[in-house]
């Protein structure tokens, strides 16, 4: 049976934005959904995340999905940058690599080890056979174009820009999502 695990995003958890109704969406497609709540997310750290995620996989297979939103698209590529096995694929909702007006001195602090901490991307493209990132053409913290063009040359994501999306989350319109679970569908068939 095929497992997503749904990873959130900075200050987030299981039960915000788009998380729940994705939850009971996919289960409706008889994946089993994964949801956990990352530690400290209002503070997110590298290590402790991907330590928690990996408890949470597991021993991950070709049958192990991810979906991450924001910093748990971070979260999912350092994890993979940890294992020795390629898993099913992953999606990628409002990912990134570098951010931009972080509301001071604070969020910059957090955010700094997320963007400056190199990653293999070799390494995790070996563990991420195929993946797509969802990208709002006017996300106010994700620039659009370099995280297209990155998340394109790193891992070969197909790329799916939501007009006028935003960051992706309730605040923008997003509890019923739709194209996550078309595009899941997308993904997970491809096998």
């Amino acid at each position: 049976m095929k497992t997503v695990i749904i990873v959130h995003g900075w200050d987030g958890s299981s039960k915000k934005d788009w998380m729940p109704w994705a939850k009971e969406a996919l289960e409706k497609t008889g994946v089993k959904v994964v949801m956990p709540d990352m530690p400290h997310s209002e503070k997110p750290e590298i290590g402790e995340c991907v330590q928690y995620l990996s408890s949470v996989v597991g021993a991950p297979d070709k049958d192990t999905y991810f979906i991450g939103h924001s910093i748990g698209c971070q979260t999912i590529l350092r994890y993979l940058e940890t294992i020795n096995t390629p898993v099913g694929g992953a999606m990628f909702v409002a990912g990134w690599f570098n951010l931009v007006n972080l509301d001071g001195p604070e969020a910059e602090a957090i955010a700094k080890p997320w963007i400056e901490t190199p990653m293999d991307f070799n390494k995790i493209k070996a563990n991420l056979p195929r993946s797509i990132v969802m990208l709002g053409d006017n996300d106010p913290w994700v620039p659009y174009k370099e995280a297209k063009k990155q998340f394109e040359e790193r891992f070969g994501s197909e790329v799916v820009v939501i007009k006028n999306g935003g960051h992706m989350t309730s605040d923008d319109g997003f509890g019923p999502f739709h194209q996550l679970v078309e595009n899941f569908q997308k993904l997970s068939v491809l096998v």
